[in-house]
């Protein structure tokens, strides 16, 4: 699964901390305009926990692209689901 944007985009320096826990690469957002520096931490801890990755590619004045990778063998496409997912 990806997500794409055609925003500012990341210099590279900071792909490496986009992921840490409250890192922000302009520090002068704060949490009232918007963010905590959470987000990127959260999936990349769900995705490892699922035996996945988070990969981010950028590049300044294109975009970026932020794509969660799963195992296909972690899903069973046979099995139910639950009443309350369809």
């Amino acid at each position: 699964f990806s997500v794409t944007d055609t925003g500012i985009g990341i210099r590279r320096e900071h792909l490496p901390r986009l992921t840490e826990r409250f890192y922000r690469v302009d520090s002068g957002r704060s949490r009232e305009t918007g963010g905590t520096g959470l987000g990127l931490s959260i999936v990349k801890h769900v995705a490892q926990r699922h035996g996945g990755e988070l990969r981010i590619e950028s590049e300044p004045g294109k975009g970026s692209t932020f794509t969660l990778v799963l195992p296909a063998s972690r899903i069973d496409a046979d099995a139910p689901c639950p009443a309350g997912d369809r």
